[in-house]
């Protein structure tokens, strides 16, 4: 798969997510793409997971809007920062980042936990996170990990290995 090409895709997706709204300017999206090679994965299920990362980001985006604002404070402006390159020669890394509302380490703590949400009720289930990491750690062989500061924003780091180990074929039972 051609990671870069998801991204797009879901981008264009939440596009009008992105359109300035009553709370905000438009959010900025700064792509520093390096060069990847195509990546053995599951694509739809890679998909979901670049979804709930932009989602939950332009939630963040949206939340600092609505209590801080964007506007009055110096040249800052709602963003989210997508950079891609190649660990060595088996690895690809992702880094989703915002300079949203960010969290507390409480917070941070839980956020891969299934049905954990800071959301209002009937916002959400709180499944993406605990999805997402189900589907980079049991379905890729990959790493998931959070960084972020209150009112700084946050970074979701992707580690994905370029190709997933052979899988023994299952062998089925004979009958005698």
């Amino acid at each position: 798969v051609d990671v870069h090409q998801s991204i797009e895709s879901t981008l264009m997706i939440l596009g009008h997510r992105l359109k300035a709204n009553a709370d905000r300017s438009e959010i900025d999206v700064i792509k520093d793409y390096g060069e990847l090679p195509l990546v053995e994965c599951y694509a739809g299920l890679l998909n979901q997971v670049f979804m709930n990362l932009l989602t939950n980001a332009l939630d963040a985006l949206d939340a600092k809007a609505r209590t801080q604002g964007y506007q009055g404070i110096g040249d800052e402006t709602a963003q989210i920062t997508i950079t891609t390159k190649t660990l060595g020669s088996e690895w690809v890394q992702l880094i989703i980042s915002d300079n949203g509302s960010g969290m507390s380490s409480d917070i941070r703590k839980h956020i891969f936990e299934p049905f954990f949400t800071t959301k209002a009720v009937g916002q959400g289930t709180g499944m993406g996170l605990s999805t997402s990491y189900q589907i980079i750690t049991e379905r890729h062989n990959g790493r998931l990990d959070c960084l972020s500061v209150p009112d700084q924003g946050t970074e979701f780091v992707i580690q994905l290995p370029i190709q997933q180990a052979a899988q023994p074929p299952t062998r089925q039972p004979q009958l005698v």
